[in-house]
């Protein structure tokens, strides 16, 4: 568990890319900028064990010392993300093998595979030389494992493992033909010598064969990790491990179910918006790593790390977009509202060469006399003054991420193409940011008490535990949202017969029978206001009613949202994607049924609120993503100036605040306090502090 009492601050650094006349230069910016933590090693594995059988680690030794009589912790990384050129040549069977059948070269990073044996025992040797050397080392305050685990492969070696996997999981060929439903295109498997990693077809491959394979690849790579893990804990228990959750549709892992594997969550975000996406997309990425975290932790507010982000770049359809100023404090706030005990960020230096070498850096190619380098500086004092925000994030609405329901809508024999899981999330989660509800996100299993509203959005695969989860929490008064495509098939991915969405249909009150993709720039107009997008269905009642319908095209008259009480609850299904504005009006009218409010009802339109309630009192962020000044009903002690807030904040454009609303309520260094309202309510954003 990560339980230091301060926030981790700094980010990736590289000495091994520059002179060593460059790092004391280096220690003393980061010592001016604040910085305390950072990631050493991730790719250095050719500088560490130059041959087989050899290592140089007297320049590490040299950089370790430095850091620490600088005051700077380092999360020490196990470099196993980018093997060096003599293994590849060593071992060009450990190179991975494309679906295609096309092998790899070195000369890139990530040139492995997993499954190859001789690769697992290079990246155990070198985790163990670094456990050797390092454990005890005194600027050590993490273990870094790998990078950004997500390389698949279908080599030989992949295509073994994968088939052991098959029959750990389904423990007879019978039960996998049944699973995977050989019978069609008489795929029926007599011997798992028949039965290859899914390459390249003629045609649609098994759909539940792509599934496995992705859950195979997420439990070898967290094999690949516990390996070091475990080598690293034997060394020195007392100093916490991890591994960076990279985000994306490539990637194939299951980061809740990774999260108990972990001593402290830590992700990668880089956000690929250049307009007000970037925080929606931010605050969406905090959710769910605040989500994973409680796996590990098993409660809200358990803590995890923003281990990589871009300081002053977002990556948009192939170009660098400039960040704003004060963008960066903003992302970076807007993480730590959300419960991460820790901002870093690729990188520290920027490089002078290399395939990133225009990467955003704290320290860019200008130097420290620059702009970025500046707001690096402000930001590592602000979050010296915000090591006191502690507890879990105020929300009482959640959303449901199912990995398994991600790939399995990946398929291409769906009924459209688009659909997306993730996108579907981003949808439910942007309507209601934009609003002002803050969110946890769940996945399928994990305890909804404290829950008033449940969201599943486009959540495709649920077995029969997953629907009994889900009618406990109706059962126990919890309200519910299920969209379209939700409940659809089994964990196999086998349709549930008798009309969609299967697994929820007798809980929501309706019969689908049919589906109805939307093409492009069909846009059916609804009774109430607002179009459909991407999807409708035929949808019949069966103990629902209909809140809104299709008001034109083939589907006129016909329910296209509907709604049912289930004693104390309400349960809503959604048969299409509204657009934005009319699903934001359905999200929040299902939330104030369910007797959930906006975190701050009178913060203006495009600030942000966030707050945070601990053992000794609340916090409330307000981040205004605005061009223009903002005023926000607020009241209690300004944390970044101490200074008292009666009334109202007055954010300038662009601008953040963070007040201490209850508990120790006065400026640290004046020792006073504050009295709290006779009932024990945590103050409301228009209540002025006494």
């Amino acid at each position: 568990m990560w339980n230091a009492p301060w926030l981790a601050y700094g980010g990736d650094y590289n000495p091994e890319q520059w002179p060593a006349e460059v790092w004391a230069q280096d220690v003393a910016l980061m010592r001016r900028a604040r910085v305390n933590l950072v990631t050493v090693g991730v790719f250095a594995w050719s500088r560490l064990q130059p041959a087989p059988g050899r290592f140089t680690f007297d320049w590490l030794d040299r950089v370790l010392d430095l850091l620490h009589d600088g005051g700077i912790r380092v999360a020490l990384a196990t470099p196993t993300a980018s093997p060096p050129p003599w293994f590849s040549l060593a071992h060009p069977d450990a190179l991975p093998v494309t679906a295609d059948g096309v092998r790899l070269h070195h000369g890139s990073r990530d040139t492995y595979c997993a499954a190859a044996p001789a690769y697992r025992a290079a990246a155990r040797r070198i985790a163990g030389a670094l456990a050797d050397r390092y454990a005890h080392h005194p600027a050590v305050a993490l273990w870094h494992v790998h990078n950004e685990y997500g390389t698949t492969c279908h080599c030989a070696h992949a295509a073994a493992a994968f088939r052991r996997w098959l029959a750990a999981r389904h423990g007879t060929l019978d039960a996998l033909n049944d699973a995977w439903t050989t019978s069609f295109w008489g795929q029926h498997y007599t011997d798992w010598a028949q039965i290859d990693t899914p390459r390249a077809t003629q045609y649609l491959a098994n759909p539940t064969h792509l599934l496995d394979f992705r859950r195979f690849w997420s439990d070898t790579l967290l094999a690949a990790y516990t390996e070091q893990r475990d080598l690293l804990r034997a060394a020195n228990p007392t100093v916490p491990v991890t591994t960076n959750y990279v985000l994306g549709e490539w990637v194939p892992v299951d980061h809740a179910r990774w999260a108990r594997e972990v001593d402290v969550v830590a992700v990668d975000h880089y956000p690929s918006a250049a307009d007000g996406g970037a925080e929606e997309q931010t605050a969406l990425a905090a959710d769910l790593a605040r989500g994973w975290a409680r796996h590990g932790g098993g409660r809200p507010g358990t803590p995890w790390l923003l281990m990589e982000t871009a300081p002053h770049q977002l990556h948009v359809d192939g170009r660098m977009h400039t960040k704003e100023p004060g963008r960066l404090l903003r992302h970076s706030l807007a993480h730590v509202a959300r419960g991460a005990r820790g901002v870093l960020f690729f990188q520290w230096r920027a490089p002078a060469g290399g395939a990133e070498r225009f990467h955003s850096a704290l320290v860019p190619h200008a130097g420290p006399d620059s702009r970025v380098f500046r707001e690096a500086v402000a930001l590592g004092g602000l979050l010296d003054r915000l090591a006191e925000v502690d507890g879990p994030v105020d929300a009482s609405v959640a959303l449901v991420r199912d990995a398994a329901s991600e790939w399995a809508l990946r398929h291409p024999g769906l009924p459209a193409t688009g659909l997306d899981h993730a996108a579907d999330l981003a949808a439910a989660h942007r309507a209601l940011w934009r609003d002002g509800y803050a969110c946890d996100v769940l996945a399928p299993g994990d305890p909804t008490d404290g829950y008033r509203l449940l969201v599943l959005p486009a959540v495709y695969l649920a077995d029969d535990p997953t629907a009994d989860w889900v009618r406990r929490h109706v059962d126990g008064g919890g309200h519910l949202l299920v969209t379209y495509l939700s409940g659809v098939a089994d964990e196999h991915a086998r349709i549930r017969l008798g009309g969609y969405p299967g697994a929820f249909r007798d809980l929501l009150g309706v019969r689908v029978e049919e589906f109805h993709p939307l093409a492009g720039d069909d846009r059916p107009a609804l009774t109430g206001g607002g179009t459909a997008t991407l999807w409708s269905e035929t949808v019949r009642l069966a103990g629902a009613e209909t809140v809104s319908a299709y008001a034109d095209g083939v589907l006129a008259g016909l329910p296209a949202v509907t709604r049912r009480d289930v004693g104390a609850a309400t349960c809503w299904y959604v048969s299409t994607r509204p657009d934005d504005d009319t699903y934001a009006r359905l999200l929040t009218g299902a939330a104030r049924r369910a007797g959930v409010a906006p975190t701050c009802p009178a913060a203006p339109p495009g600030v942000e609120a966030v707050r945070r309630v601990g053992a000794t009192g609340s916090w409330l962020f307000l981040l205004n993503h605005t061009d223009r000044p903002q005023r926000v009903p607020a009241a209690g002690w300004e944390v970044r100036t101490g200074e008292p807030v009666r009334d109202a904040v007055d954010l300038p454009a662009g601008g953040v605040a963070v007040l201490r609303e209850a508990g120790q309520l006065s400026p640290p260094a004046r020792r006073t306090t504050r009295r709290l309202p006779r009932d024990g309510r945590i103050p409301q954003c228009d209540e002025t502090v006494e």
